[in-house]
């Protein structure tokens, strides 16, 4: 995405303060080396809202950890990823689930075919390169491979790790947490973590918001298709709410992903049954999420309905 990411939070009406801080930040930590340049990400979809957006920067900016909670399909992860892009920081990526161990993440032995070297996991290269780690489900994770963050999370800002050395937390390192609740596998997290993080419970997207997020997605796309799209987003997401059908419809990046094989040819209802309906696989809630969609949106539109250009 070729986006002046600074002067989007200006367009956004991101407190100024707060934008000059996120200048300062960076070039009080520039990146330098040029694997870790190349570690920054650059998002394919920017998130939008003013108020997740001042109290995550204000956050990061204070020395704290973030633990981002809220149902699905609320821009969690998209916001981390944002995160790291905005502060112009190398990230890494842990997917929680309950084999990880505290050796995935700091790092272990192994063999490089002369000796035995440590290979670092990535909680030592956030902690030793001022990095920014996203922490996927952490509510899936036991309760010893979390062990290993409560140290670098406190005022210690430290990893011990056994049989080398302790290693300090960079200054510019944050740690970026996101967790759902109520999906198979999950649990509460323990007081003493989750006192390490501030908690921000993300909202789900306003009209206003998704309304950016497509049509800068999608500039070309008809403004009356898109507020049925839109439309179907909301309608999905209330009947989740309400338990007529699981939340595995309720899909933002599914919605988008229908919208880009429409794009390529696909008719339109062919594109929702793959990327929304196809995902429930239960064949009554599949014909319950079928019947909101055709409600929506014929079956047979096309990219010259879909898109004006």
């Amino acid at each position: 995405m070729d986006i002046d990411i600074l002067q989007f939070l200006e367009q956004e009406g991101i407190a100024s303060r707060l934008v000059e801080g996120v200048k300062e930040f960076r070039a009080q930590f520039p990146v330098r080396e040029e694997e870790f340049r190349d570690r920054i990400p650059v998002p394919e979809y920017l998130y939008y809202g003013k108020d997740v957006w001042e109290k995550a920067i204000a956050a990061l900016l204070a020395g704290e950890n973030l633990l981002l909670t809220g149902p699905k399909a609320t821009g969690k992860n998209v916001l981390a990823e944002n995160l790291a892009y905005v502060f112009g920081r190398p990230a890494w990526n842990v997917s929680f689930h309950i084999s990880t161990e505290a050796s995935f993440l700091i790092g272990a032995d192994t063999y490089d075919g002369d000796k035995v070297v440590f290979r670092p996991g990535p909680i030592y290269l956030t902690a030793q390169n001022g990095g920014f780690v996203v922490l996927d489900e952490i509510n899936m994770a036991r309760n010893e491979a979390l062990a290993v963050l409560h140290s670098a999370l406190d005022f210690r800002h430290i990893i011990d790790v056994p049989g080398y050395k302790k290693v300090r937390v960079h200054e510019a390192a944050r740690f970026i947490a996101t967790m759902n609740y109520g999906y198979a596998g999950t649990r509460d997290l323990n007081a003493a973590l989750a006192s390490r993080f501030v908690v921000l419970n993300m909202p789900v997207a306003t009209e206003k918001d998704l309304k950016k997020l497509i049509t800068g997605r999608f500039p070309a796309i008809n403004d009356q298709i898109c507020d049925q799209f839109m439309k179907l987003f909301y309608e999905l997401e209330k009947k989740a709410s309400h338990a007529d059908i699981s939340d595995r419809a309720v899909d933002l990046r599914g919605l988008l992903d229908a919208l880009r094989l429409i794009e390529k040819g696909i008719a339109s209802g062919a594109a929702l049954d793959m990327c929304i309906v196809n995902k429930t696989f239960d064949p009554f809630e599949q014909q319950l999420v079928r019947d909101v969609v055709s409600a929506r949106l014929p079956a047979d539109l096309t990219a010259e309905d879909v898109f004006t250009a």
